[in-house]
């Protein structure tokens, strides 16, 4: 057995074999040993799992929605006027300025009205459909918070970043959807990604607000920023009880580099469940896997799963 060291950023623990557990101190990286092999590209083994597969979790990150044209707000010209994300999604953004931070979430709102489910979307949900009558589930946990997946048909949707059609009250915490447009009249015809554009300052009451109980506290885009913990007891606890009953994992389109999320196919994969990686590109994580196919996940896919031979139809 050879072991190959991954780094990843302030990790709790890691098991190995679902046995042992290696506990961290929070250092600002720590080293994991991690079992490597070499990813096959056969697809013909690769259908075979799934044909006999009971569980499947499917994780989806920024990828799969950038074939809908979804930007990214990553790398160069991923930028929203001159400021890149990492400036407005955090908590200190909206405490200083929350006019400019939903100017900037208006903006992504509205361009998402015009976006639609593509291939890859449309495959995952025809296929949760399709197994569950076979009492065979298909869970999506999904770092994109564009809600693609749910509009493409998938029910069995975890987001672990959030909704950016769902609203939070600073106040009294009510959650809800909101697919109004626009959210709110001050906001009507501003956001615009132009460099040139100037801050509307909209006053507080304003912006959005919370209708419940007439509370009128300020609302804030129902999604994880940057320096904010995810949702221990409703979104990663159930994320975590899907991957360890899972008994096939396919990742698509994530660079698998943020944290939890980098974890779990590493996770899946030390117990001995097959993992398959889609993407354009080879990760860091690539090589511990069983299985990576290298193209857009739109091509992969409808053909990875389209009903097998084996299935009772």
């Amino acid at each position: 057995m050879t072991f190959s060291c991954w780094k990843f950023q302030n990790i709790a623990s890691f098991t190995i074999k679902g046995r042992r557990k290696f506990n961290s101190v929070h250092l600002s990286t720590q080293i994991i040993l991690y079992c490597q092999k070499m990813a096959s590209s056969d697809f013909s083994a690769f259908r075979e799992k799934f044909g006999k597969a009971k569980n499947i979790v499917v994780l989806t990150g920024a990828g799969v929605s950038a074939e809908s044209g979804v930007p990214t707000f990553r790398g160069a010209g991923g930028l929203w006027r001159q400021f890149a994300a990492q400036e407005l999604a955090t908590p200190e953004a909206f405490d200083r300025n929350p006019s400019l931070v939903w100017e900037f979430y208006h903006y992504r709102r509205e361009v998402m009205a015009s976006k639609h489910p593509n291939p890859a979307h449309i495959a995952i949900a025809d296929c949760e459909k399709r197994l569950k009558p076979q009492n065979r589930d298909v869970t999506v946990i999904t770092q994109n918070i564009d809600e693609l997946h749910f509009r493409a048909g998938s029910r069995n949707i975890i987001e672990l970043h959030g909704n950016l059609f769902k609203t939070r009250c600073t106040r009294c915490g009510d959650v809800r959807f909101n697919r109004d447009s626009p959210i709110c009249e001050a906001l009507a015809g501003k956001g615009s990604p132009d460099p040139s554009s100037e801050d509307a300052r909209i006053p507080t009451e304003k912006l959005p607000s919370c209708t419940k109980d007439n509370c009128g506290g300020l609302l804030r885009p129902h999604v994880v920023w940057f320096g904010e913990n995810l949702d221990k007891a409703n979104v990663l606890n159930v994320a975590h009880k899907r991957l360890d009953n899972c008994d096939l994992c396919l990742v698509v389109g994530t660079s698998s580099v943020v944290y939890p999320a980098c974890m779990f196919a590493p996770q899946v994969a030390s117990r001995g469940v097959p993992v398959a990686e889609f993407n354009v590109e080879s990760t860091d994580v690539t090589d511990g896997l069983d299985f990576h196919f290298r193209g857009p996940a739109g091509e992969w896919l409808p053909k990875a799963l389209a009903p097998h031979p084996d299935e009772k139809m």
